[in-house]
């Protein structure tokens, strides 16, 4: 692919991101390239072989140890946690009761994130079973969805240590890495060759370019929901194995073909369709293009970013790795050259505003908000206006205002876009929706839920 290599190249200048590595799996053929640096004060060469921080897509990773269980007929996914872990409990007693492991793939639980500090050691997932306690409802069990950065696969890992009767790294291990032969994919920072590992990086402005971020890893936390580094070709090798009814390349069978079709019919909607798709699987996200199924797996880190897009019906997948960004319109540039090049289905745009719509601003208004995150709706001259509150030392940093003011414009009664304030952003899609007394109760961007707090 010589042609998107250079494409590819272009985009990395133009987005100031200083790298990326890229892997198609289409029926049986593999191809992957890299662009650009590992680090921008270094100028090393990125190659395929290059570490990059998987973020959020470890997620499907921990997924597919979780259904081994069930094939195993260790767990149910629809027995309470409480059958594996009986001294879990939160703050609400009827979630501490209800909340099942297919909640916590779903991202479905409505538990806050509130987990403390759990330290950097082994017990790290037991010690955050334990501290949510007094963790709070963001909103009743299966009510809606709500994303959890790193407390929901968190519990699924610590069942998959009572069971196994190790820690979650040496399961990831034994159960995915090692049988599928991934010798270049770890699930903690200790493990990971640094000579290899690409270098994160953040962007201020065009004209002073990536910056190494000051935040080299997530903390040992997230280690089940977003702590696995891997190359393209282990990236592509778990992707074989979604294509493959749960087969590696390496012909190991990693889940049975019910569990992958479990993990993909699964599915709970999501309350904003458009930025990432219309329902959560287990694990994974479902996306509509143009009538075709595709399965989705995101990630970021402070600095790092992945892809991955499994099309069943096309028999590919397309991966792509970064060591800066996320930007949403980045990616779509780059996999719409990929897709188009195969003949394949493309990224649907974003929906267009109705100007048909006339709506009672009043019930939008309010403050949005959980603990890290602030949104203030309020209406001016008939438009709906978002303020974003940054942390001030976030704010400092990216050297941006503490309070970032946008304009939404309707899709729907329920549906808006939100265009970018400044050129480092692309236009994102928020839901505001589940009306009572007349008042919407949930914002939902970026996956996350934010409830109304008055």
């Amino acid at each position: 692919m010589p042609r998107i290599q250079t494409r590819v190249a272009e985009l990395l200048a133009e987005y100031g991101i200083p790298s990326a590595a890229v892997g198609v799996l289409h029926h049986g053929k593999v191809v992957e390239f890299a662009v650009g640096v590992k680090n921008v004060e270094t100028g090393e060469a990125a190659t395929i072989d290059t570490v990059y921080q998987c973020g959020s897509m470890t997620k499907t990773w921990t997924a597919l140890a979780f259904l081994q269980l069930v094939d195993e007929g260790k767990v149910d996914l629809d027995e309470p946690v409480r059958t594996y872990l009986p001294g879990f409990r939160v703050a609400d007693p009827e979630a501490s009761t209800r909340v099942t492991p297919r909640h916590l793939l779903h991202h479905t639980s409505g538990i806050e994130d509130a987990y403390g500090d759990p330290g950097e050691d082994d017990d790290v997932y037991e010690r955050m079973v334990e501290n949510v306690v007094d963790a709070p409802q963001v909103f009743p069990p299966g009510h809606t969805h709500g994303y959890s950065a790193a407390l929901g696969y968190a519990i699924l890992a610590r069942i998959l240590e009572v069971l196994d009767g190790k820690r979650w790294d040496d399961i990831m291990r034994d159960r995915l890495l090692a049988p599928m032969g991934l010798t270049s994919t770890c699930s903690w920072r200790e493990q990971v060759d640094e000579t290899r590992a690409a270098t994160g990086h953040l962007i201020r402005s065009l004209d002073e370019g990536p910056i190494v971020t000051p935040v080299d890893y997530l903390p040992r936390a997230f280690g089940p929901g977003g702590n696995i580094t891997s190359t393209i070709p282990d990236v592509l090798a778990m992707a074989h194995v979604l294509l493959h009814e749960g087969t590696a390349p390496n012909g190991e069978r990693i889940v049975s073909a019910e569990s992958i079709r479990e993990m993909t019919r699964s599915t709970v909607p999501v309350p904003d369709p458009y930025m990432f798709g219309p329902q959560w699987a287990l694990g994974l996200v479902v996306c509509d293009w143009h009538g075709e199924t595709v399965y989705a797996a995101d990630g970021s880190t402070i600095g790092q970013n992945a892809r991955l897009r499994i099309l069943p019906d096309s028999n590919t997948a397309i991966a792509m790795l970064t060591n800066g960004g996320p930007r949403e319109s980045f990616y779509r540039k780059v996999f719409n050259e990929i897709l188009v090049d195969l003949g394949t289905v493309t990224i649907p745009d974003l929906p267009v505003p109705d100007p048909t719509q006339h709506l009672d601003l009043s019930r939008y208004e309010g403050v949005y908000e959980r603990p890290g995150a602030r949104f203030e709706l309020s209406a001016d001259s008939g438009t709906l206006r978002l303020t974003l509150v940054l942390d001030p030392m976030q704010a400092e940093f990216l050297q941006k205002p503490d309070r970032i003011n946008y304009e939404l414009q309707p899709v729907s009664e329920t549906h808006f876009l939100m265009p970018p304030a400044d050129p480092l952003e692309d236009t994102q899609t928020v839901a505001i929706y589940d009306f009572a007394d007349g008042a919407a109760r949930y914002l939902h961007t970026n996956c996350r839920v934010h409830p109304r707090s008055r």
